[in-house]
């Protein structure tokens, strides 16, 4: 087992890990950005999510690249780039085992819930799966880094618990319902996936530490040890007679 990191070496790991996440997710708003930039130049209807047509099942690979328009690529793309990183630097290994799971059942929300006929599209579905993996895992791991990351997905993006209802038209929460439902799924397989952190002492908790370690040094100072044999300081004569007579007492009533 690895010794305990240090907490300037455990400074240092947090900073590197929080650095790859944002990079990581930097990457993929990127690319986004790129999908985005080609789609003038083909039709991409038949990457898009149709839904119960099984030609329409090609989306459940295509529809989170392609977005309908600059605004809705940069709302998803603020959502992606502080929920990817959030994700990645508190749960690296349970964020990318529940990718997979969150861009299909984003698709798969869309294709059975839609109407038929209808184009789903964008990122959002990935969106509140991220959040919902990041609130449960929260509530469930319950150790700081899980619950402090939990609480601000849900202090930033709380509100995706209500566009998983349908609300506005032209807003795919059916998507939106298929990414939540998976990243709820996926927070409660992949809980087990990331170590628990090393918990860091509060400054008082070192305080009484070292306040009852001076307590037991001064007790065992002043205060030795209990023997472990009592001398018998007095016996009985061999040849004494027992002195003493036991007078029985009757019970009321004998």
């Amino acid at each position: 087992m690895p010794p305990p990191a240090t907490p300037d070496t455990q400074s240092q790991q947090d900073r590197r890990r929080l650095r790859g996440a944002f990079n990581a997710s930097l990457g993929f708003v990127l690319l986004l950005a790129a999908c985005f930039a080609a789609q003038h130049a083909f039709d991409w209807t038949f990457l898009s999510v149709t839904p119960r047509s099984p030609a329409g099942l090609l989306g459940l690979l295509g529809a989170p690249l392609l977005h309908g328009s600059a605004g809705h690529l940069l709302a998803n793309s603020s959502a992606l780039l502080m929920l990817g990183t959030l994700a990645l630097t508190a749960f690296p290994k349970a964020t990318v085992r529940a990718l997979p799971l969150l861009w299909l059942g984003s698709g798969l929300g869309a294709w059975l819930l839609g109407q038929p006929g209808s184009h789903h599209l964008g990122a959002s579905g990935v969106t509140h799966g991220l959040m919902f993996l990041v609130f449960v895992l929260g509530l469930l791991r319950r150790d700081r880094a899980a619950i402090a990351a939990g609480m601000l997905a849900f202090a930033f993006y709380g509100g995706m618990l209500m566009t998983i209802l349908p609300r506005e038209a032209g807003v795919s929460w059916e998507s939106h319902l298929g990414g939540a439902l998976a990243g709820v799924l996926a927070a409660f397989l992949f809980r087990r996936s990331d170590p628990a952190p090393p918990r860091r002492k509060y400054s008082w908790e070192i305080e009484e530490e070292l306040a009852r370690e001076q307590a037991a040094r001064e007790r065992d100072m002043y205060e030795p040890d209990a023997p472990r044999e009592v001398p018998v300081l007095w016996q009985r004569d061999a040849g004494e007679e027992p002195r003493g007579k036991v007078l029985p007492f009757r019970r009321p009533g004998e």
